[in-house]
């Protein structure tokens, strides 16, 4: 487990210098790995379902502005 927090924190770190090198690909990338890992750890394994409810909450506030969805303009 130590393993993969310091593969995180050097993701995390390689993140920041793109970015202040101003290199987006290589900032998307370290990013990404990071996440990736992150995700992988039981700390972060709830990750996907949080995001996935909080959409689902963000859809369903959204709903009465939209009308549903259902109906068409025009």
């Amino acid at each position: 487990m130590g393993t993969v927090g310091l593969l995180i924190f050097f993701a995390v770190v390689g993140s920041a210098i793109c970015a202040k090198a101003r290199v987006a690909g290589g900032a998307v990338v370290f990013a990404l790995v990071g996440l990736v890992l992150f995700i992988g750890t039981p700390a972060g394994a709830g990750l996907p379902g949080m995001v996935a409810d909080f959409l689902a909450a963000v859809g369903a506030a959204s709903e009465p502005l939209t009308g549903g969805g259902s109906e068409a303009v025009g």
